[in-house]
């Protein structure tokens, strides 16, 4: 019965939506291609396997601790899959470095290598999922403030040397599933209070950057992500947007928006079509900042909706790499992916079905009153439909079912943990 009153609303949300110029089976082909890279960290609380009892640092900080938690590979993996049979459509999963195989050995950060990652690749590939990688450069003995911005060249070349075989793991997971993998980098590099040396720490980290990229590659894509401030670095961020932005447009790299690196304040949405103009691609990593950074779980908010809006509105799906960024502790883990991504994929959806035709020709023609008052009845419009469609032909739950069987699955697996 449920299923008829879903396909009965459908086909009259499809109806509504050609009365203002909209293809809503064009649309839900278009949502079908768009691939969401979901964060290995939000079911370990960015522990990861090099050293499982280790303490957070480096400006990056968990909070809450809900039971159940995954302890090692094979929870995570499974927790990972378990969250994905609920989120519609085919996506991806980031990796961080210090998630690699290591098979219960110390391997430091400038010694992995592809191998480590080979049971990842393998575990991907028969899982459906395609690899997108980072380089770790928080919680380490040599993290300190500054990385690659050190001065200390020892500290230095110890963290362009992980970055280095980071891009040649992401060289290998690219090629080893036919999809080029997407390699982020971020540092924490920067002051808690002020510092009169802000150029030297700039020059040392573009210094560091152009030997990292100096071996090109075809299995994988570099981006380097900004930050607004970081934790115990306050004062002065060394990869600030400026300077990726800088860099990004000079040499042909893909910057990184985290929606949480930003004043809150700022609209993320407003940034894309410049980066269009003057760099390769843009990569997303969707989170929602309560008080800045605070990588609460996306929802279905203004700005997540904006900036998925802005996307299509530039016809820049094939160049806008959509990945998620946060860790929430304090609620069931794999609820916290599942809430997050199909928020994202609902402004997505929202976003294709935008009747942009007419309101495109309302702002040429300058009936401004009219391009306003579609804005805001466009709201009205029943995507709510679609989207339960969406769900029911990509044989997931539709609505809020999943969260029964997201606590079966706790009472059952996570809570004995």
């Amino acid at each position: 019965m449920k299923e008829e009153l879903i396909k009965k609303a459908y086909e009259v949300a499809v109806e509504r939506y050609a009365a203002v110029g909209v293809d809503v089976e064009k649309a839900l082909e278009d949502m079908q291609k768009i691939s969401i890279s979901l964060h290995c960290w939000q079911a370990d609380d960015v522990t990861g396997f090099e050293n499982p009892d280790g303490q957070l640092s480096g400006g990056i900080q968990a909070t809450g601790n809900h039971p159940g938690k995954a302890r090692n590979m094979e929870e995570l993996r499974a927790d990972i899959l378990k969250a994905a049979s609920y989120i519609p459509g085919s996506h991806r999963l980031n990796l961080h470095a210090i998630y690699g195989d290591f098979g219960g050995e110390f391997v430091d950060r400038d010694q992995i290598e592809p191998k480590h990652f080979e049971s990842w690749m393998q575990w991907a590939k028969e899982s459906g999922l395609k690899l997108d990688f980072n380089s770790t450069s928080f919680s380490h003995p040599k993290s300190g403030s500054l990385t690659l911005a050190n001065p200390d060249k020892e500290i230095r070349d110890f963290w362009i040397e992980h970055t280095k075989r980071s891009r040649a793991i992401a060289e290998a997971m690219g090629k080893y599933q036919g999809s080029p993998c997407v390699m982020n980098l971020w540092v924490h590099d920067g002051s808690k209070d002020q510092t009169v040396n802000r150029l030297l720490y700039r020059q040392l980290l573009k210094d560091s950057l152009d030997e990292i990229f100096a071996t090109k590659y075809d299995n994988m894509k570099d981006c380097i992500e900004a930050k607004l401030f970081g934790i115990g670095a306050e004062s002065y961020t060394v990869g600030s947007y400026d300077f990726y932005l800088g860099y990004g447009a000079k040499n042909n790299k893909i910057v990184t928006l985290d929606t949480g690196h930003f004043h809150l304040t700022e609209s993320i949405a407003d940034k894309i079509s410049s980066l269009l103009l003057f760099t390769p691609e843009i990569m997303l990593h969707v989170s929602r900042p309560i008080r800045w950074d605070s990588d609460h779980v996306t929802t279905m908010n203004d700005d997540t909706l904006d900036l998925a809006k802005e996307i299509i509105r530039c016809k820049a799906l094939d160049r806008v790499n959509i990945g998620l960024d946060y860790f929430d502790a304090s609620i069931n883990r794999i609820g916290a992916y599942v809430v997050g991504t199909r928020a994202t994929q609902k402004c997505f959806l929202q976003a294709l079905l935008e009747p942009i035709a007419q309101l495109r020709e309302y702002e040429a023609n300058d009936q401004l009153f009219e391009r306003l008052a579609l804005l805001e009845e466009a709201k009205n419009l029943p995507w709510n439909a679609v989207w339960d469609m969406f769900c029911l032909k990509n044989n997931v739950c539709v609505g809020e079912e999943y969260i029964y069987d997201i606590q079966k699955y706790e009472a059952e697996v996570t809570s004995k943990r």
